[in-house]
């Protein structure tokens, strides 16, 4: 029998169809590179001389790139390789896929951001924005439709260029630990019908999309559901939000992926970690389908590799499909 790819495997479950073996693992990024391999990753370089650099010099900053998102998904054993550009020109976007592609072949699923919905504003313009909500509406709902039309327009010639990507993940949080930002009601006005309309455009032309947000989704989950993601994430075990009944009530209708309490891996105590580690695979694997494990936001510089590593380890040895 042939063996199933990592993105056969990623793209299974998230339909919500069973897989054998090991069930698929990611993260939004990891970016301890430099401890893992000796190598900045691609999202801390920032290219200052980029315009002044030979033809020569731009394909080798790309090779670069390219080879330290592939080592992170060999060694890990990631499904998944979610893309983040740090040249935002679209021949250096083609370029940088094409570069993985090439280097992986079609093994890996490849992902790219692309939510044009509005996330929770930072502190500098919550008060302003918090405002316009009430004063502005039909300016807001103005302004995300106009980047969700930009959005779809990249996604419609990323696909021109051959199957160079597979799916979209959508990282607008739009939540705090303790409620989301947003009310129901304005979530409902402003917010949902951009998010249905750009996953619907997405699937469309055959990408598949994973909805990401931080915090308490409780109070909005339903709609959040009702935009039909293909699955979301991070199912926030520090905003109290659990795997179990979130799988229980919407298992059947989305993916989920996620769980992994951040906070634990970097401040818990090893037993505290493993036993989260192991609470997170068995609730996810529950089902016996639709469930990608990872850390509930993503490997993020300042946590001790070790931490990911032996996360990755307990993966390895105890989360496997029987």
């Amino acid at each position: 029998m042939k063996r199933m790819t990592e993105k056969e495997r990623f793209i299974r479950t998230l339909k919500r169809e069973k897989v054998e073996g090991l069930v698929p693992t990611f993260e939004l990024v990891f970016y301890l590179t430099m401890e893992a391999f000796g190598k900045v990753h691609p999202t801390h370089r920032v290219f200052y001389q980029w315009n002044q650099m030979s033809l020569q010099e731009k394909n080798a900053q790309i090779a670069d790139q390219a080879e330290v998102y592939v080592q992170t998904a060999k060694r890990y054993g990631h499904s998944a390789i979610f893309v983040h550009p740090t040249v935002y020109e679209f021949e250096w976007i083609e370029a940088l896929l094409s570069k993985i592609r090439e280097i992986s072949g079609d093994e890996y699923y490849l992902c790219m951001h692309g939510d044009p919905t509005y996330a929770i504003p930072d502190g500098n313009n919550m008060t302003d924005f918090s405002v316009r909500l009430y004063e502005e509406p039909e300016k807001i709902l103005e302004e995300q439709r106009k980047t969700m039309h930009e959005m779809t327009a990249f996604a419609e010639k990323i696909n021109r260029s051959g199957k160079l990507l597979d799916g979209f993940t959508l990282c607008s949080d739009y939540c705090f630990n303790v409620n989301p930002f947003y009310s129901p009601e304005i979530f409902s006005d402003l917010i949902a019908p951009v998010l249905s309309e750009q996953i619907s455009a997405y699937r469309s032309l055959g990408f598949y999309t994973i909805k990401h947000t931080d915090g308490n989704i409780m109070p909005i989950l339903d709609q959040i559901v009702q935009c039909r993601p293909d699955a979301i994430h991070s199912i926030d075990p520090q905003a109290g939000v659990s795997l179990a009944e979130v799988s229980a009530r919407y298992g059947d209708r989305v993916a989920l992926c996620g769980n992994v309490n951040c906070g634990l891996l970097q401040t818990g105590t090893e037993e505290e970690v493993k036993a989260d580690v192991l609470r997170s695979l068995k609730e996810g694997m529950a089902r016996g389908a639709g469930y990608i494990f990872c850390t509930s936001n993503c490997v993020y510089t300042g946590m001790d590799l070790k931490r990911y590593e032996l996360m990755n380890g307990l993966w390895k040895q105890y989360g496997i499909y029987k």
